[in-house]
């Protein structure tokens, strides 16, 4: 069973909002015979081989003062969890760290593809909860939240400074509630608010379609544990089918499971050609090849900032060992490896630390830099717009980033405002009263909640129409343009 091993984690982000997920992993024998055998638990790890004896004898006596003098009763369990994460947080990296017994049970769970909560991966950058990425159709997704957008609170309590771990469970909750956000977003001047309402998350992480012109295109949504079979299901019908070229799109795709990255860039990369490349602490070298082979078609990969993990080192395989093109934006950036250790505590929790980075084939190391596409492609404005408070009527003469919001959109959905700059003038209250008109509400030029809430609707409708993706479109193109040019040879 998977819970019974050892294994390897290539992180975009320990946890996820509804839960904890693996970025990859892959099984290390020689790091499973590591530290203390299962169940000896910390204290017998300590004496095998991590503290000293002068080490111990500072942690305990700093232990006893604490319970012995604190002018409160204190809770052992916590001091000794406090005691871990702190040497964790010491080291700087927000990809190591220690988990309890209920969220190292949680991230045990999500490494079958279910969650509860509300679908956004999440990760910690100086002491701020950053969004990584909202998991495609969650309830994140649905609501608008992006990638690099900071979680400042949940339901009216602040988050800024606080552990991760405590910061992912007072996101999460049980299906049904409402977990409403404050978000810093980087060109919003205040705060924006999310109100979005928790729920199962079931990641189907492989869909694929089939245009007029024998085009394919692959959504990867996540690398889970069943993503390389569904992968090579939807890769088969669609050669059945008489695919000429290829789209595989991991926009806001965080990551996944190493193994299963592998295999799937084997269906692409010849033989003996390198995928990834895993480096440790002294520079020695780990080279995963193809055991695959090349496809006779052309092949695009499509990607943007919140593609992480896995899936940088499927696009870097791809671009740099099978010849396909990169289309949309500079990746995430995340390159490092963690393990994770769960045996050695012998209570349920687990640990985990980063112990190598990997390279894409050329040797490149993208952390905090990410993979530059070969075609840069910007989506649409409105598809970044900020969504509308609620709580706020927009009406003639204001001027906020709310109005800014709400002329973008009306823009977008043909009615013309006549400017973007945030001020509600008479040309804005006319384009107002032209979308309530046209959605059957109170013609009177106001931005009440129900105006701005079928605003949004109808622009999320526009957004998920795909000849509105300029990325997409591109990556279509240029297959269709490489079908061609390959024909004209022949």
């Amino acid at each position: 069973m998977l819970k019974k091993r050892t294994v390897v984690y290539l992180m975009v982000i320990a946890m996820l909002t509804g839960g904890l997920l693996t970025m990859a992993f892959t099984q290390l024998p020689n790091l499973a015979d590591s530290g203390a055998s299962s169940g000896e638990g910390l204290l017998a790890s300590m004496k095998k081989g991590g503290l000293e004896q002068d080490e111990a004898k500072k942690i305990g006596t700093a232990l006893d003062l604490i319970e012995g003098n604190y002018y409160e009763d204190v809770n052992r369990d916590k001091l000794i969890d406090g005691a871990i994460n702190g040497m964790l947080d010491s080291l700087g990296d927000p990809y190591s760290n220690y988990m309890s017994k209920v969220p190292a049970a949680q991230f045990e769970e999500s490494i079958e593809g279910s969650f509860s909560g509300i679908g956004a991966e999440v990760t910690s950058v100086d002491g701020n909860v950053e969004i990584v990425s909202p998991i495609k159709g969650s309830p994140a997704d649905k609501a608008g939240l992006r990638a690099k957008d900071i979680i400042l609170s949940v339901n009216g309590e602040s988050l800024q400074g606080m552990d991760l771990n405590k910061a992912v469970s007072k996101i999460k909750g049980p299906k049904g509630s409402e977990a409403v956000l404050k978000i810093k977003r980087a060109g919003s001047p205040e705060p924006l608010e999310f109100v979005i309402t928790r729920d199962n998350v079931d990641l189907e992480t492989v869909t694929a379609t089939m245009d007029s012109n024998k085009i394919g295109f692959i959504e990867i949504s996540q690398f889970s544990l069943n993503t390389g079979d569904r992968f090579k299901e939807e890769l088969k019908k669609l050669e059945q089918e008489g695919m000429e070229g290829l789209v595989i799109d991991v926009r806001n795709n965080p990551g996944g499971v190493l193994d299963v990255v592998i295999d799937i860039a084997e269906q692409f990369v010849p033989k003996g050609e390198l995928i990834v490349q895993v480096e440790d602490k002294n520079k020695n070298r780990k080279k995963y090849t193809s055991d695959g082979d090349s496809k006779p078609y052309p092949i695009a990969v499509l990607m943007n900032k919140g593609s992480a993990s896995a899936s940088e080192i499927l696009a870097g395989a791809l671009q740099q060992s099978a010849g396909a093109v990169l289309v949309g934006e500079n990746t995430f950036g995340k390159g490092t490896v963690q393990t994770s250790f769960e045996k050695q505590f012998g209570d349920g929790s687990l640990i985990k630390v980063t112990i190598a980075k990997w390279l894409t084939p050329d040797g490149s190391w993208i952390h905090e830099k990410g993979i530059e596409p070969d075609i840069k492609v910007a989506q649409p404005a409105y598809f970044s717009v900020a969504p509308i408070d609620k709580k706020k009527t927009l009406k003639y003469d204001m001027n906020n980033a709310d109005v800014k919001s709400a002329q973008i959109m009306l823009d977008a959905l043909g009615h013309k405002p006549g400017r973007k700059d945030g001020y509600f003038d008479r040309s804005t209250e006319k384009a107002v009263k032209s979308f309530q008109k046209s959605q059957k509400l109170k013609a009177d030029g106001i931005v009440n909640a129900k105006t701005a809430e079928a605003m949004e609707t109808a622009l999320i409708e526009k957004i998920r129409d795909p000849k509105n993706d300029n990325q997409l479109n591109r990556g279509l193109t240029e297959v269709r343009q490489e079908i061609a040019a390959e024909a004209s040879k022949k």
